[in-house]
């Protein structure tokens, strides 16, 4: 079995670099996936109150027998809930669907900086309580622009141990990026292969060619090598197991220079910008 690495938080907590992401996995399918992932050898799991399947993640981890210790869980705030008082119902009603008394980390979701009078700081200074609580281990964010996290870095006490935002070959978000490793946060990557866009990619396939893996492998072995936490998400087993085994090779100087050239700027972003993002 693999072995995944592990990252240091800037709480001093470690991350598996390697985890099963839940996004659009129905309710009712989640668990067995959560199972699958978990007999397969992963041991981090991202779920999210917009998700739905927090029950789901809760039910498939607790059939496998391994210890909730050895299982680190992810899980967001619903952006409908960021007044301090409804954040705080929010997070118990997480705890009770996973059937745990702490998640490893839990995140803002989207910052929605035209919403709540453009207040996610108070929010943020109710994740932190939660920290303080030990019901989440570390706290962080996802979706935030340096302007979000300059805000944070002013006017509170304590940084997001992570920022999850959407990275990949085509859109590198590199301001962000590089705000967060100059700043000791770390960087989660969501749609890791943009939505699949770059599998077809024919410098991607050059480089998977190259290796003798798949164009997903080496996409996935990109972002490990620049410092990324990686979820990948599928419910077909075999895929699973792919995305699981990326360890046992290197991609070199050369590969990584021909992914990094694929990036197309903003033009490559493939979700909502954080800046305007409003979905309540």
């Amino acid at each position: 079995m693999s072995t995944v690495p592990n990252i240091t938080l800037n709480t001093g907590n470690t991350i598996p670099q390697l985890g099963y992401g839940t996004f659009q996995i129905s309710v009712e399918d989640t668990a067995t996936a959560v199972g699958t992932a978990l007999e397969i050898g992963y041991r981090h799991i991202d779920t999210a109150e917009m998700y739905g399947n927090e029950k789901g993640v809760g039910e498939g981890v607790a059939r496998s027998g391994i210890p909730r210790s050895e299982v680190f869980i992810t899980s967001k705030l619903n952006n409908g809930f960021h007044l301090p008082d409804d954040a705080r119902r929010a997070f118990d009603d997480t705890l009770a669907a996973l059937g745990t008394e702490y998640v490893d980390l839990f995140l803002i979701h989207w910052p929605l900086p035209t919403l709540y009078d453009g207040d996610y700081v108070s929010t943020w200074n109710t994740l932190v309580e939660f920290a303080a609580q030990g019901r989440a281990k570390s706290v962080g964010v996802s979706n935030f622009q340096v302007s979000h996290l300059e805000r944070l870095a002013r006017e509170t006490d304590l940084l997001p141990a992570v920022n999850q935002v959407e990275v990949h070959p085509y859109f590198h978000n590199s301001e962000v990026t590089d705000y967060c490793a100059a700043n000791d946060i770390a960087i989660e990557a969501w749609a890791p292969i943009a939505q699949g866009k770059v599998l077809d990619d024919p410098s991607i396939v050059g480089v998977a060619e190259k290796n003798s893996k798949s164009p997903a492998q080496v996409t996935l072995r990109w972002h490990i090598q620049r410092g990324h936490i990686v979820f990948p998400k599928s419910v077909t087993p075999a895929r699973m197991a792919e995305n699981f085994d990326i360890f046992d090779f290197e991609l070199s100087d050369d590969d990584m220079t021909t992914i990094d050239g694929l990036d197309r700027g903003a033009d490559g972003r493939s979700g909502p910008d954080p800046d305007t993002f409003d979905r309540a």
